[in-house]
């Protein structure tokens, strides 16, 4: 009973997920916020149907879990825009770590194990599964801001190389989607969305 009650006590600490609001932009819904809870399920929902342009074999299944845990950890942490300045980004770095302990740690302590381990090798971005699930984080944002006319970058005034930057994972993990978000990184910066540097 007592296992039982730690999982669901996990699981209902999820449902604060929902109220985490990142600079992302649902257009679809009079450019309200998109939440995190939302973000997760879209990435992995997108690295379902796309990793077949992995040129490395991953496990999807394990890419897949990475991307709906991946962002638990601004429950308590919040969220940083990806472009915020790197004093922001480097605090943040702690802030989740604390928070990956103190939430996968209402699980059982094998399950803590496995979440917090999995979460740590996402962050890392080492092995092919990371960095693919690391790719597909970032791409889907590069996506949603295109077809928003420029979205959260053009309310930031982000740089094409910051953009070029965040999604070098694409470039040889899986070539055809970097062709692809080349290209609409350039298109972005010949609408103005993005500051060509």
């Amino acid at each position: 009973m007592q296992q039982l009650t730690q999982q669901l006590d996990f699981i209902l600490e999820l449902d604060r997920l929902k109220a985490v609001y990142r600079q992302a932009l649902v257009k679809v819904d009079n450019n309200r916020f998109e939440n995190s809870a939302e973000h997760s399920w879209h990435i992995a929902l997108t690295a379902q149907v796309l990793h077949q342009y992995a040129e490395e074999e991953v496990d999807i299944s394990r890419v897949v879990s990475m991307l709906l845990i991946h962002d638990i950890v601004e429950i308590d942490a919040g969220d940083t825009f990806a472009f915020a300045e790197q004093s922001l980004l480097d605090q943040q770095e702690d802030k989740e770590i604390a928070a990956a302990n103190r939430i996968f740690g209402l699980l059982p302590a094998k399950q803590f194990q496995s979440m917090k381990q999995l979460w740590s090798e996402f962050e890392e971005a080492q092995t092919a599964d990371a960095r693919f699930a690391k790719a597909i984080d970032r791409v889907l944002p590069l996506l949603q801001n295109v077809k928003n006319e420029g979205g959260s970058w053009a309310r930031h005034q982000v740089k094409k190389s910051q953009v070029v930057q965040r999604n070098q994972y694409l470039q040889g993990l899986a070539p055809q989607l970097w062709t692809y978000a080349t290209e609409q990184i350039d298109f972005s910066v010949s609408q103005g969305w993005l500051i060509d540097d």
